[in-house]
């Protein structure tokens, strides 16, 4: 191992091994930091099928899937560390960038031409959606409880309740059911589904779990344990009705209400943050507010399919590898955000002349709109759907080969 490298990768999930890989292959010198002890990310725990459908065309589990890469990084024989948590890390003069990393080795000191931030993203606890209630033991994530269930080989309860539709919580669902417990039901807040259909259909519909729309958990009971959870109906602005009110007795809650990336690196380099995905600004090439600093995977937005997860960390990865300090022109890409959620990449850079891939979600349900990306006022890509929904992530590929001033992404409803 090495003190001074081309590119170094923070995360050792899909996308820090996709980045990883991509880079090495372009003859970059790669670092990748991972902050388990064990590379592939939430992979490690996900031992249900259905990875892999894109990329590889097969139904792979998560550990096989984090497998295929894990075994070719070690083919090619890349550097990485794991046990290991980055402390600091900042620009220098120069143009590199220094980090800090605190290992099960000591304090080790690394530098670098170009960053990839492949951190992925974290849960959203019970406290952040506001849940009344004292702080008794069995209120889980679905991520906890998986790792519970998966890794550590604990049964967490015996009768819950799951609060959100995202997809991990209606996997658990299905997961605890196969293992004897009882799922009283999932509850949306939304009129909608956070998660796939083909989630609600194999994990839900398959297992008769009813899923509860309009409906939230307004308070926890018990003392020690959780005995009950009170729930109620919401109405249009997502507030609890009066007199809807009921009692369920369970042992647990599981929240499954939402992914954050994380970006904590991101902030103290001084990376730019989208409020609309919670990751950073990034041009078509991934790299960042920072020149230099990279983005991929559920560090930059949060995403549907690991598959698009390990694309965005190619694509990263190979740019991060080419990175050259010069002059950058960047146009911003124009968007409705009340019929978009967010547009990943929100810049393209007009001094490069690459393809443009768009990745977006509408902000709510709709039947049979059309999508435009226009380039310079034309229209250069139209696209018809018989159906968008905020949980399923799109995407729309351009091929640009002419001087750019503006981007635009319309939809027609």
């Amino acid at each position: 191992m090495k003190d001074i490298y081309d590119v170094i990768v923070l995360g050792g999930g899909p996308a820090g091994l996709a980045a990883g890989i991509s880079a090495t292959k372009q003859g970059a010198s790669v670092l990748i930091i991972e902050r388990e002890a064990r590379m592939g990310g939430i992979l490690k725990q996900c031992i249900h099928d259905g990875f892999g459908l894109v990329r590889f065309g097969e139904r792979l589990t998560g550990p096989e899937y984090a497998g295929r890469f894990y075994k070719e990084m070690l083919s090619m024989g890349i550097d990485h560390i794991v046990n290991a948590f980055v402390t600091d890390a900042e620009k220098t003069p120069d143009g590199s960038f220094a980090l800090t990393v605190q290992s099960a080795q000591g304090i080790k000191f690394f530098h670098c031409k170009s960053l990839v931030l492949a951190c992925g993203c974290r849960e959203r606890t019970a406290k952040q959606v506001f849940i009344h209630g004292d702080r008794p033991a069995g209120v889980f994530t679905a991520g906890t409880a998986q790792h519970f269930v998966n890794i550590s080989g604990y049964m967490p309860v015996k009768k819950c309740v799951i609060l959100g539709s995202g997809d991990i919580g209606m996997i658990m669902a299905r997961r605890l059911t196969l293992e004897g417990a009882e799922v009283e039901g999932v509850y949306e807040i939304k009129d909608t589904p956070a998660g796939l259909a083909r989630n609600i259909a194999q994990c839900l519909d398959d297992y008769n779990i009813p899923l509860h729309l309009s409906t939230t958990v307004t308070r926890v009971i018990g003392a020690k344990r959780v005995e009950a959870v009170e729930v109620a109906k919401v109405d249009e602005k997502m507030k609890p009705i009066p007199g809807t009110e009921r009692i369920i007795p369970c042992d647990s809650l599981i929240l499954s209400v939402g992914l954050l990336p994380e970006n904590e690196i991101a902030e103290k380099l001084g990376v730019e943050i989208d409020p609309a995905t919670k990751g950073p600004y990034v041009d078509q090439t991934f790299m960042t507010s920072v020149p230099g600093v990279f983005s991929c995977g559920n560090a930059l937005h949060v995403n549907d399919l690991v598959d698009y997860v390990s694309e965005s960390g190619d694509l990263a990865g190979a740019y991060a590898a080419r990175y050259q300090p010069g002059r950058r022109v960047r146009v911003k890409i124009d968007y409705d955000s009340k019929k978009f959620a967010y547009v990943v990449p929100q810049y393209y850079d007009v001094m490069r002349q690459d393809d443009l891939t768009m990745y977006f979600r509408p902000r709510s349900e709709q039947k049979k709109p059309a999508v435009e990306l226009c380039v310079n006022e034309e229209t250069a890509k139209r696209k018809k759907y018989i159906h968008l929904s905020p949980s399923e992530m799109e995407q729309l590929t351009l091929k640009i080969d002419h001087p750019v001033t503006r981007i635009a992404l319309k939809m027609e409803v």
